[in-house]
């Protein structure tokens, strides 16, 4: 059946599709472990499956998760063979997360695959053909002790035989070579990518990445290395930094000696003006695309500031936990963006946001046919790989309906309050960093914290996180009492106090910049409160505000600010 055919059956008999999954699931999984532990007893119906159940976190399956991790081979959460282990970007207990991905997973995420091509075909029928320039970087994998693969799901899905089968055909369609993607080294990653990019850049017709943040940290390197890559197009040489074997080979077969490129890219990337380069360098680009919602959307217009209104397309909804749905407008404006879960995924549930969290029953949740819209919902998955009413955190909105399928629109991820790339940090996380910092480097310095608050600032490059601090004094400061040393000091604690994730990303990746502390003047959370109650808040319910997102409070804190300080090194992090 052809794919859009195919999407619009699924569409329009939702409850029926999800029916049907949830019994092929509960059939398969019958004699697991965890099925057999919750009394399901081999029943495949849905009331069975709601009664017996229970809603779960990572932590409640840690332990499962750990068994497997460590060779125990019997069918503990699924019976289907497990291929490796997605990393999360969220952790737990201090480790990244760790899901299990199963025989099957890769087929119906290439179905989903396939379903896009169909949907980017009808609605880019008037586009040019040529290539993408695809800005692409596995992360290091690693093993558990019984030696299972533990990847990124970027890394997986380069690495699976879905794609590695299909090399050929990408290598036609996209500029960068497949050694570049697989190149754990940033720097040669980037690198190569952009000069494979620049020397075939009159093909290039979209320009991609998982998310924006990848879009602009390239169009950053471009401004800091474009001497370089000119001086490599114009000899047909590769810089003697790219050491990797595979790469250099790759790229050596591909150059040729082209002053005439060179000269343009310095032209253009030397006149101080990037505002449009993106169309300036590779004038036949159509669109650009990459994940664009959630914490990727400040860097929305900066794309657009560098593409000079470019269309930027956010197709695809996914996590490590599966792969959820589309977006069936790819050439709405981002902040339109809505995703049609697909039925046939998995098993899907939905939390309604107003339930309080001392109140979660499995009977509030409600059916992917059931939603109501404009509400809110925490999204609830059953999965072929054994997870069983897991919440994976995002916050949804309902926006519409294609057909009989909810479409959502991305509101959050449910606890976060600070992120800028694929960490998460939660408003546990940062008060537990601060009490932390504020242990080591002030108390003993008759130093307390009197009210802090955060901010992600992503108009620096690299955005890094702010937090706004207003300090008493219990006594007298003591003797060599140093603000500027002690306050970097507690910016260097928190950031030692966040999680793997956040130290990957800011020492490895290099993508988050070192942590910034503001010391406000005192009274200044007073007059956060003042401008809350003014504006309608009641006193007797206002909490001070972990994160602030809105102008008006910026404005506030910013006025206050007696003192800045920051990191003075990165936090520890091993591979």
């Amino acid at each position: 059946m052809e794919m859009l055919e195919l999407m619009e059956e699924m569409t329009n008999n939702v409850d029926g599709e999800q029916e049907k999954v949830l019994a092929d699931i509960l059939f398969l999984n019958a004699h697991t472990e965890y099925l057999q532990r919750h009394g399901l007893a081999g029943k495949t119906d849905r009331e069975s499956f709601q009664t017996k159940l229970p809603l779960v976190t990572y932590e409640d399956i840690r332990p499962d998760i750990h068994r497997i991790a460590n060779g125990d081979r019997s069918p503990i959460l699924s019976a289907l063979p497990l291929s490796h282990f997605l990393c999360s970007s969220g952790t737990s207990g201090g480790e990244k997360k760790m899901l299990p991905l199963v025989e099957g997973d890769r087929d119906r995420a290439e179905m989903v695959l396939r379903i896009i091509g169909s949907l980017m075909n009808r609605h880019g029928s008037g586009l040019k053909q040529g290539k993408n320039l695809n800005f692409v970087h596995v992360r290091k994998e690693w093993e558990t002790g019984a030696g299972i693969p533990v990847r990124s799901v970027v890394t997986s899905w380069y690495k699976s035989s879905h794609f590695l089968s299909k090399h050929h055909r990408y290598s036609t369609t996209n500029t960068s070579p497949i050694a570049s993607i697989h190149c754990t080294d940033m720097f040669q990653s980037i690198y190569s990518q952009l000069l494979a990019g620049l020397a075939d850049r009159l093909s290039v017709v979209q320009l991609c990445s998982t998310f924006t943040l990848v879009l602009v940290q390239a169009i950053h390197f471009l401004e800091r290395h474009y001497q370089d890559l000119a001086r490599d197009i114009e000899k047909g040489t590769v810089d003697p930094r790219i050491t990797d074997e595979d790469v250099r080979a790759a790229l050596e077969t591909r150059l040729t000696p082209d002053p005439e490129n060179a000269a343009l890219i310095r032209k253009e990337c030397g006149r101080g003006q990037w505002k449009g380069i993106i169309r300036r360098i590779w004038p036949n680009a159509q669109y650009l695309a990459a994940t664009a919602t959630g914490s990727m959307s400040p860097y929305v217009p900066v794309l657009d500031f560098y593409s000079d209104g470019l269309p930027l397309v956010s197709l695809l909804y996914a996590s490590s936990e599966c792969f959820f749905g589309i977006n069936l407008n790819p050439f709405c404006k981002p902040e339109d963006v809505a995703y049609t879960i697909l039925p046939y995924l998995a098993y899907f549930e939905f939390l309604p946001v107003e339930t309080p969290e001392s109140c979660l029953q499995p009977s509030e949740l409600v059916n992917l046919a059931d939603v109501q819209m404009g509400k809110e919902y925490e999204i609830v998955v059953t999965t072929y790989s054994g997870l069983y009413r897991y919440r994976v955190g995002d916050i949804l909105r309902v926006v519409s309906f294609y057909n009989k399928a909810p479409q959502f629109k991305f509101v959050c991820r449910g606890n976060v309050v600070l992120s800028i790339d694929i960490e998460k940090t939660s408003e546990a996380d940062l008060q537990k960093a601060v009490a932390a910092a504020e242990a080591a480097h002030l108390i003993p310095h008759n130093t307390r914290v009197a009210e802090f608050t955060s901010y992600a600032d992503t108009t620096t490059t690299p955005g890094h996180y702010v937090i706004y601090l207003e300090l008493s004094r219990t006594t007298d400061q003591t003797e060599g009492f140093s603000a500027d040393y002690l306050i970097g000091q507690c910016c260097l604690a928190i950031e030692e106090s966040f999680d793997a994730t956040y130290k990957e990303v800011r020492v490895y990746d290099r993508s988050i910049g070192p942590l910034e502390i503001k010391v406000v003047k005192n009274g200044t959370f007073d007059r956060l409160m003042d401008f809350a109650v003014s504006n309608g808040a009641s006193v007797a319910q206002y909490k001070p505000p972990r994160c602030v997102k809105s102008d008006s409070l910026l404005q506030i804190l910013d006025a206050a600010v007696v003192s800045a300080h920051f990191s003075p090194r990165p936090p520890s992090w091993s591979k």
